[in-house]
């Protein structure tokens, strides 16, 4: 076991979630696996993150579709944790003794009161909890550090949010000059301030297992915010750690759609660090093949793909097709789709495998538009449109005279946490 400032550390990867706020994305897949970027799935952050940091021992507890992920996981062998001792290891939903029907986790801190038996049995010092579904850099090690040096039961690593107002869908931190939590409010309707927590929590082993006891006997638990943080904070050793760069939470259809702009514009961080890469599971590709009749405005087009026609600030996913004529504008395009000629695209997310055929019509055109999306494997006939706020589920064959009842609202909550 990987040690850093002489803690033994065990890396938790809670990758479980439901995603509903990410639909119809999500509704034949796990969120951690969605493509982001094209060429990345969502975990993929946080497992280059770990590797990146010299964590080695990583648990990803699973619920939600899991083959998908595990598809994806390949062991742990792109991130090379494939190994003897340590390494990756999958946690699926299991039955014991006490429970032979087994039990979903109903929220975070849940799951890690389900794992505590197995926590306690590896002893580790301290647990790094991680969520699979946010889009940052970070080194872990120097979060482990200050834990440290600190002497904390628990390191809150936090972020600032640029929109007070979006405080709401967080937990909110109120931290002194040394990092002393001082208040701590979990998704209030009232935000305390700008700072909230980025999901990435150190734990002291022994109290994070005391407390869980504890608080299992009160009640059932939920997500880290409910009961487990507070006590952790009433206790006065809980810190925060700030977070410096860039971190978006991208469990919500618009911030999916912003965290693609962010990249474009150079907002985010270098995906291209030879010193701290982003690695993934991918096939070997062959160039994306751009035609003569194509024109191209500040995208990323990967690997496999073919472009004849037009695509403005996008992002056209592995082996997707945008035929001469089709127009793409402020819109992820996901592996394997194909937008045929005359197809209109703009602020949407169409995901893999989907076919938009001729003049289709996906999304809105203003700024503000509500993203619309069509599902994976879809299939969008001549004259169907999708408007801003609407998706098409996965799947599914959509004629003009199916479109009222084919095509509906996405059901939108912007309130944070995991499902």
């Amino acid at each position: 076991m990987v040690a850093i400032a002489g803690q033994k550390v065990l890396a938790i990867v809670l990758a479980g979630g439901r995603g509903s706020r990410l639909s119809p994305l999500t509704d034949k897949q796990a969120k951690p696996a969605v493509p982001f970027l094209g060429t990345y799935r969502l975990i993929d952050f946080t497992l280059s993150n770990l590797v990146n940091s010299g964590l080695t021992d990583v648990w990803v507890v699973e619920q939600y579709l899991p083959h998908s992920l595990n598809d994806h996981l390949s062991g742990g062998r792109p991130w090379d944790l494939d190994r003897t001792r340590g390494g990756l290891v999958v946690m699926p939903p299991f039955s014991g003794p006490d429970k032979e029907d087994g039990e979903f986790a109903h929220g975070n801190a849940h799951a890690l009161a389900q794992h505590a038996l197995l926590i306690r049995e590896f002893g580790p010092d301290v647990v790094l909890v991680l969520s699979a579904d946010h889009v940052y850099r970070l080194d872990y090690s120097e979060v482990i550090l200050w834990h440290a040096e600190k002497g904390a039961s628990v390191t809150m690593v936090t972020t600032e949010l640029a929109d007070e107002k979006e405080a709401t869908r967080f937990g909110n931190v109120l931290a002194g000059p040394g990092g002393q939590v001082k208040q701590f409010a979990y998704k209030p309707d009232k935000p305390l301030g700008k700072t909230v927590t980025a999901e990435v929590f150190v734990y002291d082993t022994g109290i994070l297992l005391q407390l869980l006891a504890e608080l299992e006997k009160k009640g059932p638990l939920g997500d880290y915010g409910e009961a487990l943080l507070p006590a952790f904070v009433e206790r006065g050793d809980a810190y925060a750690f700030p977070l410096k760069g860039y971190w978006r939470d991208v469990g919500t259809l618009p911030a999916y759609l912003q965290a693609h702009r962010d990249f474009l514009d150079g907002a985010a961080f270098d995906l291209g660090d030879e010193h701290w890469p982003f690695i993934t599971a991918s096939l070997t590709r062959p160039p994306a093949l751009v035609e003569k009749t194509a024109s191209l405005e500040r995208s990323f087009v990967c690997g496999g793909a073919v472009v004849a026609g037009k695509v403005v600030r996008s992002v056209v996913g592995p082996n997707a097709v945008i035929e001469r004529g089709a127009v793409v504008r402020d819109s992820v395009v996901q592996p394997g789709a194909v937008v045929k000629a005359g197809a209109q695209v703009s602020r949407a997310v169409i995901d893999q495998g989907a076919t938009l055929e001729k003049d289709v019509q996906v999304g809105g055109r203003s700024v503000n538009s509500t993203p619309a999306v069509v599902g994976a494997h879809a299939h969008l006939h001549p004259g169907v449109s999708v408007k801003a706020g609407h998706g098409v589920a996965p799947g599914i064959s959509v004629t003009p005279a199916q479109q009222e009842s084919r095509v509906k609202p996405i059901e939108t909550n912007d309130r944070g946490g995991k499902e």
